[in-house]
């Protein structure tokens, strides 16, 4: 096929949807399941009804081909599992009993039976589910939510392609089940995996499937020679295939270098391609191979991970280079758009023309079906579309919201010296230590405390003038005066006032410095039914005024205990932020160190003796490729030690950070320099304790001993067991105690039994002997 047929064969596409609807549908569906309010068939109803709507949306868009098996009640990778049938021991009874009960108790766990592991999908905020494995491991294929969802959509007269979690990925993202030695490697089972998926590939065939995709981004890391021949085994024996739909091999995130290689060669019909950010080198490198003579080449063109508008102009000329390399080019987002909200449209309080700058999902689907029809039929049928976008770039590129003169003065005459304490961390233990006269295993928790209903409508009434401002601060004190006599009763060491005005910990600061946007409908799903706005930004940052002391000293003047002042560090702040793309983000974590600097500031001026800058995201933005990790760590590093290094000796601080591979960053960790950091252990059995062993990390740490992700509650017992687990790898004069994360998420009653719990285990231990 030339050049020339081949654009006019494009056609578009896209990977996966936001699942949770409008009105977030999903969630209160779910979460209704589990209180008892919504049956099991009301919210398969409601799924149903959800899957349809979006394929409606992206037909009536005027995309040719709709994904089928993306959506997922809880998790993508979770669904993976019970496809394949590798059902964890201790869930087997309950899924076996009922399977939707069963899928949930994998997720959340039950109070007698605790959850999968979770932790972040690659450098998204996006939490997976982790698959359990071991040499005694039996796949059984069971395609039953694939097929059906496939039936779904054929039934409405699509043109759909399930989607499916690729062997290679899977197998890599797994870990071995409790009790399996912890070098077992999950991709040993490769061959036990293959004819599942086999058996999978033959039931969508059946079912009318023309393709499958499958998602192998675990490739665009840096994979060994062993784990390649793997890949290329594989797909020769998928490939190989005769009672199968044509397979389509999708990466995503990066480059995928030698993998690149690979499946160029294995016997499928095509791949999908991320050509945004640093996978934009995947064009060099697909030349540099030849390109896909024969097969089918999907595009991802339009980033499937940020809100700015494309540039068109731009994608049409890669999408005209890739034209020569393959059989047919099709045009798609980067990755899924599970990752961005689903309408900008529905954002009423942003400035129309900022607006204009701003693509969620629905307006990225029609990016792509522009650049198909752009490419298929020529530029002169999107001459519109082509100047207005034109337009739009020009309007964001001059806006004065971009560049504040005195902010990038100010982060240009940052020194060395303006991100070091000054008095090391040996002699600054001593100061704080004698300041806080804390025991032996001091209890803390990591920040919030449960966001009550009464919270909820606290907020509610605020934004529509039921209450006055000093109506809602009457609430907010009243909450906190609970808060603060709980921990007090219960025993905490180390105390916080509970967050109970801030709804999600990166928003409330995004609307309290300048250069942020805040959406009012801007969901992302983070983990199950848990979403969060994040806040898009746009231009340079300051503060204006202080944003957390005036809670904090409040907080303080309600007990004699030290209450910690709370802030969400730099990185957490772009990672957890849809980030400006005209700037590198070393520069813009600079600016919101020195922003945040100043409150750090303001709070030890306040009184405040312990700060707590979370960095929850240092991990989950790690670059996926070695080559640049080293960089990024500078940066990161950088701006965590900016915002924090200004304090005296005597003032401790402290970061946490969850559900990550801490084991890959452990030594820049140690150069954040905090005097102490919280992390999340419980549902990996205290593996970040030995990981900070093994390393010598020579500081305080507090690895968490209560699981807040699952609704069970922990026993005394149990959280004792943990800790002697933890002192096994540090030592008690350094070992906190804590849960693994913020609270907010939880109930009143689970938090106040979990939390005595963990109060009860540390006087527990404490008393025990050292070394027994």
């Amino acid at each position: 096929m030339t050049a020339k047929s081949a654009a006019a064969a494009a056609r578009s596409t896209v990977y996966g949807y936001p699942r949770q609807g409008q009105g977030r549908e999903l969630k209160k569906a779910v979460e209704g399941y589990w209180k008892g309010r919504v049956d099991a068939d009301a919210l398969r109803t409601t799924a149903a009804e959800l899957r349809r709507t979006n394929w409606r949306h992206l037909t009536d868009a005027g995309i040719h081909e709709v994904p089928t098996g993306d959506f997922s009640y809880y998790d993508h990778v979770l669904d993976t599992s019970v496809m394949v049938g590798a059902i964890p021991a201790r869930h087997r009874a309950a899924v076996e009993l009922d399977a939707l009960d069963g899928y949930f108790a994998m997720a959340r766990g039950t109070q007698d039976v605790a959850p999968l592991e979770m932790t972040k999908w690659f450098d998204t905020n996006y939490h997976y589910l982790v698959p359990e494995l071991g040499p005694d491991t039996v796949f059984t294929a069971d395609s039953t939510k694939q097929v059906s969802e496939l039936k779904e959509a054929l039934a409405l007269s699509l043109t759909a392609r399930p989607v499916l979690v690729g062997p290679i990925t899977y197998l890599l993202l797994a870990k071995p089940a409790p009790g399996v030695a912890a070098d077992f490697e999950p991709l040993t089972l490769l061959d036990r995996l293959l004819p599942v998926y086999a058996e999978v590939l033959a039931d969508l065939r059946a079912a009318g499937a023309e393709w499958v995709q499958l998602d192998e981004p675990a490739l665009v890391q840096d994979r060994t020679r062993a784990e390649l021949n793997a890949t290329l085994r594989a797909y020769r024996e998928l490939g190989g295939l005769t009672d199968r739909p044509r397979i389509l091999v999708a990466s995503y995130f990066d480059r995928l270098g030698e993998a690149l290689h690979v499946l160029a060669k294995a016997p499928v019909e095509g791949l999908a391609l991320d050509f945004t950010g640093a996978a934009a080198a995947n064009l060099d490198d697909l030349a540099a191979a030849g390109g896909l003579p024969g097969k089918r080449l999907v595009a991802g063109v339009v980033d499937g991970r940020n809100v700015w508008v494309d540039d068109l102009t731009k994608s049409l000329a890669t999408l005209g280079t890739l034209l020569g390399l393959a059989k047919r080019v099709d045009v798609a987002a980067s990755c899924s758009l599970l990752h961005v909200p689903l309408d900008a449209a529905a954002e009423r309080d942003i400035e129309p023309q900022i607006l204009r700058w701003l693509a969620f999902a629905r307006q990225k689907t029609a990016e792509i079906v522009t650049l198909a029809k752009g490419l298929a039929q020529g530029t002169d049928t999107i001459a519109a579309e082509l100047a207005a976008n034109r337009a739009d770039l020009a309007s964001r590129a001059g806006s004065a919201l971009t560049r504040d003169p005195a902010v990038r003065a100010r982060a240009a005459a940052v020194t060395d010296a303006d991100a070091r304490r000054s008095q090391p961390y040996d002699e600054r233990t001593t100061a704080q230590r004698a300041r806080l006269g804390l025991p032996p295993l001091p209890t803390t928790t990591i920040g919030s405390f449960p966001q009550t209903a009464e919270l909820r409508t606290a907020r509610a009434d605020l934004r529509a003038r039921r209450i006055d401002a000093a109506g809602y601060e009457e609430r907010i004190r009243a909450e906190i005066q609970e808060v603060i006599a709980f921990q007090e009763k219960t025993g905490l060491d180390v105390l916080v006032h509970g967050e109970p005005e801030r709804d999600d910990m990166v928003q409330y600061f995004a609307e309290r410095l300048t250069g942020y946007l805040a959406t009012r409908h801007g969901w992302v799903q983070s983990y199950g039914t848990r979403y969060v706005r994040p806040p898009i930004l746009a231009g340079d940052i300051s503060r204006p005024e202080p944003m957390t002391v005036r809670w904090t000293t409040y907080a303080q003047s309600l007990t004699g205990r030290p209450v910690k002042g709370m802030l969400t560090g730099p990185v957490t702040m772009l990672a957890w932020s849809f980030v400006r793309d005209d700037q590198p983000l070393g520069d813009t974590a600079r600016q919101v160190a020195l922003a945040l600097r100043d409150e750090v500031n303001d709070l030890e001026a306040a009184g405040t003796s312990v700060i707590q800058v979370d960095e929850p995201a240092l991990r989950e933005t790690l670059p996926l490729r070695a080559a640049d990790r080293e960089a990024y760590l500078a940066w990161a590093t950088e701006a965590f030690r900016l915002t924090t290094a200004g304090v005296r000796p005597e003032t401790q601080i402290h970061t946490h950070m969850c559900y990550a591979e801490f084991g890959d960053i452990v030594r820049a960790i140690d150069d954040l320099d905090a005097d102490v950091i919280s992390l999340e252990a419980a549902r990996s059995h205290m593996q970040v304790a030995r990981e900070l062993a093994e390393h010598g990390y020579p500081r305080e740490a507090g690895p968490g001993v209560y699981d807040i992700h699952s609704p069970r509650v922990p026993s005394a017992e149990e959280a004792a067991a943990l800790l002697r687990r933890g002192l096994e790898a540090i030592p008690a004069e350094r070992l906190w105690v804590n849960p693994d994360c913020g609270l907010k998420t939880r109930g009143w009653p689970e938090t106040r039994a979990s939390l005595e719990n963990l109060v009860a285990a540390a006087r527990t231990v404490r008393t025990e002997p050292a070394g027994s």
